[in-house]
């Protein structure tokens, strides 16, 4: 019961500490993704996006899924940051979609998109993710980065679909491994199965001989 007791307290232990790491991981992987930290670099309906956050935005306006004013109310945090260290000063409001190539986006060609569906599906994810995770951890976040990078080994490696313009060529930042850590731990793990876990049996003990007794 003594080994029981400290095994089930010990498990409890573990389950906080792990609940508090996915806690701060989520925390990381939400700055990483709403701040607009630079992933991967890969062609997109807007040009070039560096993030899951302007892959999704390209393609949400392009096709009116949420209105205009939330979709730029999610590029703005990360806009902010990149005009503070680019030049020290902060965009202005009407001037998101200007900056990020997004103003004709409406006619752009679909096609780009079509090409990279493990990216523009894993964006989708990665974005829905960082925002659910601050409220409730999940594994949203790992399927998307995931996705991402496999999109991303697709096109890179296997040569799917064709580049010809090697300064168009995909591109993976160092940051992108901070990403997937992240996602990985962001997931909570179901640790109450070693506490639920069946209580050691008795070891049975051998007979003594009867004929130690027949001696005597």
């Amino acid at each position: 019961m003594a080994n029981t007791s400290t095994t089930t307290k010990t498990t409890i232990s573990s389950k906080g500490k792990w609940s508090r790491l996915s806690k701060y991981a989520s925390r990381i992987y939400f700055i990483l993704i709403v701040l607009q930290v630079p992933l991967f670099r890969v062609q997109c309906r807007s040009g070039t996006c560096t993030t899951p956050l302007q892959v999704t935005s390209s393609q949400l306006i392009s096709s009116n899924i949420f209105p205009l004013p939330v979709v730029k109310g999610l590029l703005y945090p990360g806009a902010v940051i990149n005009g503070l260290i680019a030049n020290m000063t902060a965009p202005k409001w009407n001037d998101l979609l200007s900056i990020y190539n997004l103003t004709d986006i409406k006619e752009a060609s679909a096609v780009t998109d079509l090409q990279r569906l493990e990216v523009l599906a894993g964006s989708y994810f990665c974005v829905a993710g960082s925002l659910i995770g601050i409220l409730k951890p999940g594994r949203m976040s790992m399927f998307g980065t995931l996705l991402v990078i496999w999109g991303l080994v697709k096109e890179g490696i296997l040569g799917k679909p064709v580049n010809t313009d090697p300064e168009n060529a995909v591109f993976v930042y160092p940051t992108m491994l901070l990403a997937l850590v992240c996602a990985l731990f962001s997931v909570k793990y179901d640790l109450n199965k070693v506490a639920r876990s069946a209580p050691a049996q008795p070891i049975a003990r051998p007979l003594k001989s009867s004929s130690k007794s027949k001696l005597r």
